[in-house]
């Protein structure tokens, strides 16, 4: 029988290494390529057209198919055959219903489980979809306020993706670059996020992000 073929796809080369450990423990699969950029990630779809692809929901650095939403629309659009299996930090529940959405077949927090990885990958290859299971890694999530949960749940997946690349340390200029805005739409979408998280300066909202894992 023939093995299922997965890509990896993450800036951390240490993940690379443990998450390509877990995977060829299971003989069913062959991790046939791996990337460490979107552009690289594309490359390696393009060339070897694998089964399933796993690949870190932020790979910053990269301009040319970008990160997050972005790249997960054009992997989807362009590869449709190509199984999805998204690796994040975020546990934000906008963004990750709106990845299910768009159509990916499953996500695995970082903080979380990975030994979930081999299960996920056999629901994908089933045709399933794959859900973490309910309270895993919760211990590693900050504890957060209704109040607090529900002025994240408030933003916006362009919001979002502001604030991300924010936190990260890009400036308005740079981000309305990387997100193909113009840096009035950018600003505005961070005034407006600032405004729901009820921040008032620059370094509140990067404390904000930080603290709630929202990079």
């Amino acid at each position: 029988m023939p093995k299922i073929k997965v890509v990896l796809a993450d800036d951390h080369p240490i993940v690379l290494m443990g998450v390509s450990e877990l995977i060829e423990r299971d003989e069913r699969y062959e991790i046939v390529g791996q990337a460490q950029t979107s552009t690289e990630l594309i490359e390696q779809l393009q060339r070897l057209r694998p089964d399933i692809v796993v690949t870190d929901y932020s790979m910053p650095g990269d301009e040319t198919y970008g990160d997050g939403v972005k790249l997960i629309e054009y992997l989807i659009r362009h590869f449709p055959e190509v199984k999805i299996l998204v690796l994040t930090m975020l546990t934000n529940n906008l963004i990750l219903s709106r990845l299910y959405d768009l159509g990916v077949g499953g996500i695995i927090l970082k903080n979380g489980d990975l030994n979930q990885i081999p299960l996920a990958l056999g629901a994908l290859a089933k045709g399933d979809k794959w859900h973490s299971k309910a309270g895993q890694g919760a211990a590693s999530v900050v504890e957060r306020s209704d109040a607090v949960q529900a002025r994240i749940a408030s933003l916006s997946v362009k919001e979002f993706e502001v604030l991300r690349r924010f936190a990260s340390g890009m400036n308005v200029r740079d981000i309305a670059h990387s997100l193909n805005r113009s840096v009035k739409t950018v600003s505005s979408q961070k005034v407006s996020a600032m405004r729901k998280l009820d921040v008032e300066n620059d370094h509140a909202l990067l404390t904000f992000c930080i603290s709630m894992n929202l990079i």
